[in-house]
């Protein structure tokens, strides 16, 4: 068992890693602002550190005593990324590489960074993407979380400093913030829940690679309990959905045919991100994957138990979805 500091901890899967982690025996520490008082877990062997991941001061302190370290934080979004370049530069890149240094001097056995299971490949028009495909990002966002991960490279050659980028696909589930514009399926269900028509960029047929936030956490604590071959791996179902077809889920799931209206797609629009997963599968074997109505299903109890609607009505609002992104883990640092 080991000492776990997840930077990111009250975010929507630093809090589902710091509980499973806890659930497994580890001792975690969960770094976080909490800045709104929310603090998504509740576990004895989950500790709170407040602080502030652009403070050095903070991250060496929360550094003391560690075994691993799960950097799940992000400053930036897809969007917020893409409307001002430098700031993705500024903080995430720029502090991670401090962070990288403090974990040299702290002497931390691994570190685990939550990457890009969609931007950093780019539009490379693959029916998937494993690791070993050529990593073409298009947005800030993806040049930055590929960035990162090249530092790291560097860290492990420099300094020996072992680590594992996670490539993530597309997480859903209990913990996702529409606050934050977290995700397609969150923010669709709780406009179904107060109703009126949704708006969706493009025409529907984006495909991504969606997968349940229990089984992500699953994934990742087999990358916990042994050391793995590899240094990146991607984590996702392997399975393509589209935006329609994710529609379709919610339609059977709710029961409410809504309505939808379509913008013009951005131009860093990446039309078919799905992931290869024949490196996990190879080393740890078939994950046992939860459905996507199942999955949708979950949030939608969810919803409705936080809204306090037994069913749905239509109203006259609307809500435009974001960028439809090729991740959506990033939490913020006002978690």
């Amino acid at each position: 068992m080991a000492n776990c500091l997840v930077i990111g901890g009250n975010g929507f899967i630093g809090a589902n890693l710091c509980t499973a982690l806890a659930n497994s025996g580890h001792q975690v520490l969960a770094f976080d602002r909490f800045s709104r008082g929310i603090h998504a877990v509740s576990h004895p062997n989950v500790g709170s550190f407040i602080g502030d991941f652009m403070s050095r001061s903070d991250l060496a302190a929360a550094l003391k005593d560690q075994d691993y370290v799960f950097h799940f934080l992000s400053t930036t979004t897809p969007i917020t990324a893409e409307s001002e370049p430098s700031l993705d530069l500024r903080t995430n890149v720029s502090q991670t590489v401090d962070l990288l240094e403090l974990c040299v001097a702290a002497n931390i056995k691994r570190f685990y960074y939550s990457s890009s299971g969609g931007a950093i490949y780019g539009p490379q028009g693959r029916s998937l993407y494993a690791e070993s495909n050529s990593t073409l990002p298009v947005s800030p966002y993806g040049i930055g979380k590929l960035t990162i991960e090249n530092y790291l490279r560097y860290f492990r050659v420099r300094h020996g400093l072992d680590s594992i980028s996670l490539r993530i696909s597309n997480p859903y589930g209990a913990g996702q913030s529409i606050e934050k514009r977290q995700g397609i399926i969150p923010i669709v269900l709780h406009q179904v829940a107060s109703g009126g028509p949704i708006s969706r960029l493009g025409d529907g047929t984006m495909i991504r690679d969606y997968l349940f936030i229990d089984d992500l956490v699953r994934m990742i604590l087999l990358l916990v309990d042994r050391r793995p071959q590899y240094d990146v791996y991607n984590l996702g179902s392997g399975q393509g959905s589209s935006v329609n077809t994710i529609f379709d889920s919610i339609r059977r799931v709710t029961g409410v045919d809504f309505v939808t209206r379509d913008l013009p797609k951005p131009s860093t629009f990446v039309d078919h991100v799905v992931l290869d997963m024949t490196r996990f599968t190879t080393e740890f074997g078939k994950p046992n994957l939860t459905t996507l109505d199942a999955g949708v299903n979950s949030v939608w109890d969810l919803v409705r138990e936080q809204t306090g609607q037994t069913s749905s009505t239509h109203s006259a609002n609307e809500v435009l979805l974001p960028q439809p992104r090729p991740d959506s883990f990033s939490t913020s640092m006002s978690g």
